[in-house]
């Protein structure tokens, strides 16, 4: 198994036959997937998402990922190939496309219709170009197939890219549901048929490689949701995210068999069912979706909401509805059915939610006490399974924490790829497809961008480096009067402090400090404001961590008197 090399420098020229990949997000996370194809000189990006920040990125809105690399040859860009309409995965069209654009948009028609209305809030208008399971596309030089395969939301793809170099199969997020909903296997025919061709590199979804056995089918949901449907004797509030078009449509049917109606509360999810409905993916009975409004006037028992919230996020519609913030108050009597995952990082937020919600009186049915989730994401089974009917000459795991992507390489080892013919690669980490052995050949930058409000790429880690120490800390502001003649204070320093547990002696001590700092200032003649806040921030600085083991940020400001 090969692994990334730290020391790793830049690739060498790519040979007129080979093909490289490089993956800018989505290897060691889960989320920021965006893989790069180059060949012959033009580039093909498969899916462009972001990831979401958590505790100690305060103020962070999305993570994207580095586009630097690529940023000189926006030019040579083909198309973006999405996969499917997940955040994780769409999320950072809008910035590549702020850089140029007139890229191709290739993708299924729900995804499209996702993306579109995402870039309208950008007032982008995009180019697109709709495929669907069996197509073949000539995207410069390369030539891609797409195959159907079921994921937790509807009209995902896998993409086979044929090139001069090889053949590589990609297959997005996928499992391989035998009962999916809507009837649309995992074409694990197409798979076996791209086997037979001779696949190349096969990269694998690996988020759920860790996982013994199969991914429950999602129709074995259903006896628990209508469980919850039978015996709930109020309101039912689900939460789900507001892609999962197949569970909410579970929530629809069994909502109807139970009398009840439904209104759809919290932006996105108003949005994205209204596409979903459309285009034919959601069924919704005539008259089985009100108005928020209309619902107020009927009984408890024959109420339903569908809100977006289930991953603790602070502005969603089930934490305010937890927090007292919502106009829809939780009391005695209502039933919250929270329909998802529990992604890695959150699990804090959504105890948190769940405990509000039980508080004010709620029954809450998740996936701890109940089977009201399942992934959508190939276990292991399923992936050994991939590995015998591909039979791939190389195997690059994806998507997924580095325990993902080493667990994933190991199933494909285990099924006979020979250990030397498995990467294991990071982001930023270059991989060479070239006469049908895939080798790690260098390393380009795929650091973190981040997104705060109005401003792209423009916070960095010592940004937030100051925001934990401000959180954590607090803040010290010094403001000292110094005579310009003497170097000496013309007045006792004013403390102004937040966040950094003091009183009105708190600091009195501290002001022979600043006085022998000055002296010392005034000795070796500095007399620039801005070296004198230097010194001074650092004497405070140092004073405040022996005297009461705490860093806050210091501001000094020096006037002239």
């Amino acid at each position: 198994m090969s692994h990334p090399h730290p020391d790793l420098g830049q690739p060498p020229r790519l040979p007129d036959d080979a093909l490289r990949v490089v993956a800018l997000g989505g290897l060691g996370e889960i989320g920021r997937n965006m893989t790069v194809f180059e060949h012959r000189g033009k580039l093909l990006v498969v899916d462009c998402g972001v990831l979401f920040p958590e505790e100690h990125q305060p103020g962070v809105d999305v993570i994207l990922p580095d586009f630097g690399w690529i940023r000189d040859r926006l030019d040579k860009i083909e198309a973006i190939v999405l996969t499917h309409g997940h955040e994780d995965h769409i999320g950072g069209v809008p910035y590549l496309l702020k850089e140029r654009g007139d890229i191709p948009v290739v993708g299924s028609k729900l995804t499209l219709a996702f993306i579109t209305s995402k870039l309208k809030e950008h007032r982008l208008k995009p180019v697109t170009v709709e495929v669907k399971e069996g197509d073949r596309q000539q995207l410069g030089p390369f030539e891609c197939e797409f195959l159907a395969v079921n994921h937790s939301i509807p009209d995902g793809l896998a993409v086979a890219i044929r090139t001069r170099a090889g053949l590589v199969l990609h297959t997005g997020d996928f499992k391989m549901d035998q009962f999916p909903l809507d009837r649309r296997l995992t074409d694990l025919r197409g798979f076996a048929r791209l086997g037979e061709e001779g696949v190349d590199l096969f990269m694998t979804d690996s988020t759920n490689a860790d996982v013994p056995g199969f991914t429950t089918a999602e129709k074995d949901l259903g006896p628990a949701i209508d469980q919850v449907f039978r015996t709930a004797p109020g309101r039912i509030i689900v939460s789900s995210f507001a892609s999962h078009v197949h569970r909410i449509q579970q929530v629809l049917d069994a909502a109807k068999a139970g009398g009840r109606k439904v209104a759809f509360v919290g932006r996105s999810m108003v949005r994205n069912m209204g596409i979903a409905r459309d285009l034919g993916y959601l069924n919704v009975p005539k008259g089985l979706i009100v108005d928020l409004k209309e619902l107020e006037q009927l009984p408890d028992r024959k109420v339903t909401l569908v809100c977006t919230g289930s991953q603790g996020e602070p502005m969603a519609a089930l934490s305010r509805m937890a927090n007292r913030d919502h106009m829809i108050r939780i009391g005695e009597g209502d039933t919250v059915l929270m329909a998802s995952s529990l992604i890695p990082g959150n699990e804090n937020a959504i105890y948190a939610v769940i405990n509000g919600l039980i508080r004010w009186g709620a029954n809450v049915v998740h996936k701890g006490n109940a089977k009201v989730h399942v992934s959508g994401h190939a276990s292991a089974g399923e992936l050994v399974y991939c590995y015998n009917l591909v039979k791939p000459r190389n195997v690059l795991p994806v998507h997924g924490e580095f325990r993902h992507l080493k667990a994933n390489a190991a199933l494909a080892t285990s099924t006979g790829v020979p250990a030397e013919r498995v990467i294991i690669a990071e982001d930023g980490v270059v991989v060479d497809l070239h006469k049908g052995r895939a080798r790690i050949t260098g390393k380009v930058e795929a650091g973190y961008v981040y997104v705060d409000a109005m401003t792209v790429g423009g916070v960095t880690e010592a940004n937030l480096k100051d925001r934990r120490t401000l959180g954590e800390e607090g803040v010290v502001t010094v403001v000292l009067l110094v005579d310009a003649n003497t170097g000496k204070l013309a007045e006792p320093p004013d403390f102004l402090a937040r966040g950094f547990v003091h009183d009105d002696t708190t600091f009195k001590p501290v002001i022979p400090v600043i006085e022998e700092a000055l002296a010392k200032a005034a000795a070796e003649a500095i007399g620039d404001a801005s070296q004198l806040e230097q010194l001074v921030g650092r004497a405070v600085g140092n004073w405040t961590y022996r005297h009461w083991r705490r860093r806050p940020v210091v501001i000094p400001v020096v006037i002239d008197a």
